[in-house]
C-alpha cells in the first residue's frame, strides 16, 4: 500500500502540496491527473525519494521496489533484448554469480531464487514486451546504437515493464508510441500484477487501463474511483452543486448585509443587526472548483479550391530502392478528414511525406492543385525549434513585414500569451512548444494540413481544443495519431496502409482496435481439427440457459452495488482527513466489488459461450 500523509512541498517559494493525502491499495491502477505545472512529476520524485518533503510522510512497504522511465536507454552496442534483460538487476546479478559460485549451499540458494523469479522464461517475456512496443525479432538482436532517441525511450519503457517493480510510476508513456504500441500498453497495464500510477493525457488509456483517478488540484490530492470519464462526470456534477450552493450563499449574504446596512444605526434594531453581523462572520465561504482554463487553437481559413486538391494514379514512392508504397490511386478533396491506419513500418510516414511534397513519385503520377498550400506537422519539428529564440522571433523571421501586434495576436490564437511570446523556446513546456509548431505549420492558411502525432505533450484540455479547431477548419486534414479519442472525433474516412498499398478501411476504429489487439493472423496458431461433438440433450441446454441467467443476475446485482458505491465515493466530504477510516472502508468495499464483477463477467461470458456452442450443434 502507498500511503501519502499530509505532505507539504514548495518550489522556489511556490507551494505545490499543502496537507495532501491519499491512500492507494496494493495492485490498484491509478491515473494521476491535474493542470500543467500542478506538480504531478514532482509527486513522482517525492515518492521515489529524489526530493525531500517539507512536511508529512510517504509510506511504502519496507522492501517495495519502485520503477519508472527516467530517461532513454543510452546508445551502446548492447542488443535490445540484452538491455531489457539487464533491467531486472536481481536476475542479472544472480545469473552472473551462478557462473562462478562454488559453494553447494549458495548454488542451491541461487537456483531456487532463479526458479522463484522465473528467470529461465525471462528472455521470452522480454521479447514479448519488446514486440508489443514495436520491435520485431530481428530488431531485438540489433544494438541500441542503431535506434533514434524516441525508439530508445521504448526500450527504456520495455526494461521497466520487464523488471516488474512493486510500484510502477509512468509519466506520459504513450508519447513515444504509435497506435499499436499504445493499445498494447493499455492491455499490459490492465493486467500488470502490481500497483501502477500513470500520468497521462491519453483519454483512452485513462478509461481502459486504470480503475481510479488521483486528482491533484489546489495543492491537495483526491482519489476518485472509476475511469477518467467517470471522474470528469463526477467533477462536473460536484462543480454544478457547489456553484448552486455558492449562489445561494451569496444571496443570503447580500440579504443579511442589506439588513445590517439599513438598521445598524437604529437603536431599536441594533441587537438584530449585530446578530446578523455575527451570522455573516460565521459563514464559511463556498468556493466552486475553477473550470479548466479555456485552451484555444485558431487556424486561419484557406480559400476554397476546386476538387480534387490532390489526385494520384498508379503512383509508387520510396527512398531510392524498392518502392515502399505502390499502385496508389487516391483522391483528396478539401473537406476530407482522413486518418491513416497501419502497423509501424508499413509506410504511414512515407505517405505523409509524399502528400506534403517532401518525397517525389517514382512511378505513376500525382497531381496537385496549382494553388495548393500544405501545412505539415511532425513531432521531430518540435525538437528542431530554435531553443534560444522566442516564439515571437520565430514568427518575425517568417513574417518580417507584419506588425508585432499582429504576430502577438497569432500567438495568442494558439494559447501563447504575452509571457510565453517573450520566453526562449528552451524554457517553454512541451505543450507550449507543440503549440508553436502547430502555429508555424498553419501560418499560411494551408488547404491541406498533415498532422503526424500532434497530441504528444498536449494536455487533455488542449486536445479537446484541437478537436474543436480541426472540426471548424475548412481545409483537408490527414491524421496519424495513437490518440483514438482524437481520431474518433475528427476523422470521417479511414485509410489502411498495409503491404505496400493504401486502401479505404471498411470497418470503424473499434473494429481496427480489435484487429490490432488480436495480433497478426499469420502468427496465430491454426485451430486443430476436432470431431463433431454429439448434440446436447434438451435438459442440458435448459441447464445451460439457467446458468447463463444466474450469471447475468449476479452481474446486474454487482453493477447496482458498484453504482451505489460510486455514489458514496463521489461524496467530497468523504475525503476529509477526519473521515479517513470511513473512506478506506468504502474504498476496500469498492475494490472487492470490482474484483467480484470481473469474475462474475468472466463466468457470464463463459456460460453464454457454452450455451451458444451447444445450440449451434
Amino acid at each position: 500500500m502507498l500511503k501519502i500523509s499530509d505532505i507539504s512541498y514548495s518550489i522556489e517559494g511556490r507551494p505545490l502540496f499543502e496537507g495532501a493525502s491519499a491512500t492507494i491499495p496494493d495492485g490498484h491502477k491509478v491515473g494521476l491527473v491535474g493542470a500543467n505545472g500542478a506538480g504531478k512529476t514532482t509527486l513522482f520524485r517525492l515518492i521515489r525519494g529524489e526530493l525531500a518533503l517539507e512536511g508529512g510522510e510517504i509510506l511504502l512497504p519496507a522492501r517495495a521496489r519502485i520503477g519508472g522511465v527516467a530517461q532513454e536507454v543510452p546508445s551502446s552496442n548492447v542488443s535490445l533484448i540484452d538491455t531489457v534483460l539487464a533491467a531486472d538487476t536481481e536476475r542479472a546479478t544472480l545469473m552472473a554469480e551462478a557462473e562462478h559460485a562454488s559453494d553447494p549451499h549458495r548454488i542451491a540458494e541461487i537456483q531456487t531464487r532463479l526458479a522463484d523469479i522465473e528467470a529461465w522464461s525471462a528472455e521470452g517475456r522480454a521479447s514479448a514486451i519488446l514486440k508489443g512496443l514495436g520491435f520485431d525479432a530481428e530488431a531485438q538482436r540489433r544494438p541500441c546504437s542503431d535506434f533514434s532517441g524516441g525508439w530508445r525511450m521504448r526500450v527504456a519503457l520495455a526494461g521497466v515493464l520487464f523488471s516488474q517493480p512493486d510500484l510502477l510510476l509512468l509519466d506520459e508513456p504513450t508519447n513515444y508510441l504509435d497506435l499499436e504500441g499504445a493499445l498494447w500498453l493499455e492491455q499490459y497495464l490492465a493486467r500488470y500484477p502490481h500497483t501502477v500510477i500513470v500520468i497521462s493525457h491519453d483519454r483512452d488509456l485513462l478509461n481502459r487501463a486504470v480503475g481510479a483517478i488521483l486528482h491533484l488540484e489546489n495543492r491537495r490530492l483526491t482519489l476518485y474511483q472509476g475511469s477518467y470519464d467517470t471522474f470528469a462526470r463526477t467533477r462536473a456534477e460536484q462543480r454544478a452543486v457547489l456553484v448552486a450552493e455558492a449562489k445561494k450563499q451569496e444571496a443570503r449574504r447580500a440579504h443579511l448585509q442589506s439588513f445590517v446596512d439599513r438598521f445598524k444605526a437604529k437603536a431599536s434594531k441594533a441587537v438584530q443587526a449585530q446578530a446578523r453581523v455575527k451570522m455573516l462572520e460565521k459563514m464559511v465561504p463556498i468556493t466552486a472548483p475553477e473550470e479548466a482554463a479555456k485552451q484555444v487553437f485558431t487556424f486561419p481559413t484557406p480559400e476554397q479550391l476546386s476538387p480534387p486538391i490532390i489526385a494520384m494514379e498508379g503512383a509508387a514512392v520510396g527512398y531510392g530502392g524498392a518502392p515502399i508504397l505502390r499502385r496508389l490511386s487516391l483522391r483528396i478533396d478539401q473537406d476530407d478528414r482522413i486518418a491513416l491506419l497501419g502497423r509501424n513500418g508499413e509506410g504511414k510516414s512515407t505517405l505523409s511525406k509524399l502528400l506534403a511534397g517532401k518525397l517525389q513519385v517514382e512511378e505513376g503520377a500525382i497531381t496537385r492543385s496549382s494553388k495548393l498550400r500544405i501545412g505539415y506537422f511532425a513531432q521531430h519539428q518540435v525538437d528542431e525549434l530554435d531553443l534560444n529564440a522566442t516564439p515571437l522571433l520565430h514568427l518575425q523571421r517568417l513574417r518580417p513585414e507584419e506588425h508585432q501586434s499582429r504576430l502577438r495576436a497569432r500567438l495568442a490564437g494558439f494559447g501563447l500569451g504575452a509571457d510565453q511570446a517573450e520566453t526562449n523556446v528552451g524554457k517553454l513546456s512541451g505543450g507550449q512548444k507543440a503549440r508553436l509548431s502547430l502555429l508555424l505549420a498553419t501560418l499560411d492558411a494551408p488547404h491541406l494540413l498533415i498532422l503526424d502525432e500532434p497530441t504528444n505533450h498536449l494536455d487533455i484540455e488542449s486536445r479537446e481544443a484541437l478537436v474543436e479547431a480541426l472540426t471548424a477548419y475548412t481545409g483537408a486534414v490527414i491524421l496519424v495519431s495513437h490518440d483514438m479519442h482524437l481520431l474518433s472525433l475528427v476523422a470521417d474516412r479511414l485509410w489502411l496502409v498495409k503491404g505496400g498499398a493504401v486502401q479505404p478501411y471498411g470497418g470503424d476504429l473499434e473494429q481496427y482496435r480489435a484487429e490490432l489487439l488480436a495480433g497478426d493472423p499469420a502468427e496465430r496458431p491454426a485451430p486443430k481439427a476436432k470431431d463433431k461433438p454429439a448434440k446436447p440433450s434438451r435438459d442440458a441446454i435448459l441447464a445451460l440457459r439457467s446458468e447463463a441467467r444466474k450469471c447475468e443476475e449476479r452481474v446486474n446485482k454487482l453493477s447496482e452495488m458498484l453504482g451505489k458505491l460510486d455514489e458514496k465515493l463521489a461524496d467530497a466530504g468523504l475525503y476529509e482527513a477526519a473521515r479517513a477510516s470511513e473512506r478506506d472502508k468504502w474504498l476496500l468495499k469498492h475494490a472487492e466489488a470490482r474484483d467480484a464483477m470481473v469474475r462474475a463477467e468472466e463466468l457470464w461470458i463463459e456460460a453464454l459461450e457454452k450455451l451458444e456452442a451447444a445450440e449451434a450443434i
